[in-house]
């Protein structure tokens, strides 16, 4: 009995701090802040790319798309050993077999069957970027998916991105702080926002047709890698004094 009584009178001590609790957090005024958010950008010349390349073949028969599918991947994966690209930096994945017909919607005359591989190479030499597409392509990919631009110091741009990000959400609370007649105080609450870094370049394109690799790679056969941009995006709310 004394135990239940002593359980008892611990529970309703614990019960009336929390309600004593909340209601002195609710007592409390609500804090006066400024938020803003700074944004920065740092230009990085890219140190590596991933080119993702589909193979596509078709016949009637099964066995003969697939067996041209796998000739045409091999010759893809012997171009990158040329390029120097590792295993590890290969990649085949997102593999399909489906039949189809030119009319979809009663499933008459049959075209054949298609078979697709996808796939990812990432090559760490830039100097190499346009041959290994080149050669990729005369080799028997015939679809490009995509070219991913990217760096290898990714941490530390994104720092360098994010000071100068914090450095512009300051000098905007200031200011607009200002124009009120106010100054900032201590930071009250800082939130990073999600912004995508590297430098894609979709192009889902069929390069199947005679002469489309020089069309492709421009007029005078090169490309210009330029920069790519590593951004930050930072939300600060300051008290105001």
């Amino acid at each position: 009995m004394i135990n239940r009584i002593m359980k008892g009178s611990v529970i309703a001590l614990f019960l009336v701090f929390i309600l004593s609790f909340l209601a002195l957090a609710e007592n409390q005024p609500e804090p006066r802040l400024i938020s803003v958010t700074g944004e920065a950008e740092v230009k990085v010349v890219p140190d590596e790319v991933v080119l993702t390349l589909g193979v596509e073949t078709w016949d009637k028969d099964l066995n003969v798309a697939k067996n041209q599918n796998d000739e045409r991947v091999k010759k893809v994966l012997v171009v990158a050993k040329k390029h120097k690209i590792q295993s590890k930096d290969t990649q085949t994945d997102c593999i399909s077999i489906e039949p189809r017909y030119e009319d979809q919607w009663q499933h008459r005359n049959f075209a054949g069957y298609f078979v697709s591989k996808r796939i990812a190479l990432t090559l760490r030499d830039i100097s190499k970027f346009e041959g290994l597409l080149s050669n990729s392509l005369e080799a028997g990919a015939n679809y490009v998916y995509g070219i991913r631009f990217r760096t290898t110091e990714l941490r530390k741009y994104k720092d360098q991105a994010r000071v100068l990000a914090v450095r512009a959400a300051k000098e905007k609370a200031i200011g607009l702080a200002r124009e009120l007649g106010q100054k900032i105080g201590k930071p009250y609450k800082i939130q990073e926002e999600r912004v995508e870094w590297w430098s894609w370049y979709g192009m889902n394109q069929n390069v199947t047709k005679p002469g489309i690799v020089g069309d492709f790679l421009g007029n005078e056969g090169s490309i210009a890698l330029g920069q790519i941009n590593v951004t930050a995006k930072i939300t600060v709310s300051f008290e105001l004094e």
